[in-house]
């Protein structure tokens, strides 16, 4: 198995397992073109794939932002995605490892997320429930 960088190429790999990751909304195919390139450019976001057998198994999500409360830039996952036959093999565990670099490299000075799914997997990672997270829907796309 390996985790990279996304590269356009992997764009339709990851739009499928995208669609398998959503719950509280359908994914927009245009949507997803129109945000996966301004994404992969942008040096403060790190989209990452995880490869087996030349087949993309999973893929992460995150972005590298200033923060007041943390004296500095903080990393924060928004998606982790593994296909459901390559869960508990390490995928997942290999995609926060590299974000973890990542955000490291970037100087931020913690890695956060919402989860409400996986608790078991993060805390077996070393993460800890800090807060509790509230959204509000804004607009939805048909």
């Amino acid at each position: 198995m390996n985790v990279r960088r996304a590269v356009t190429s992997d764009a339709d790999a990851i739009e499928e397992l995208a669609r398998r990751f959503v719950t509280s909304f359908r994914l927009d195919p245009a949507a997803f073109r129109g945000s996966f390139g301004p994404l992969s450019a942008d040096a403060s976001v790190c989209v990452l794939v995880a490869e087996a057998e030349a087949q993309a198994v999973g893929y992460l999500l995150g972005f590298m932002h200033l923060t007041f409360y943390a004296n500095g830039p903080v990393g924060w996952v928004e998606e982790v995605m593994v296909s459901e036959e390559h869960r508990a093999t390490g995928v997942g565990r290999a995609l926060m490892t590299r974000f973890e670099e990542w955000a490291a490299e970037k100087g931020c000075v913690l890695v956060g997320l919402a989860t409400r799914r996986a608790a078991a997997f993060y805390r077996a990672l070393g993460y800890e429930e800090s807060a509790t997270y509230f959204r509000k829907v804004l607009a939805t796309r048909t």
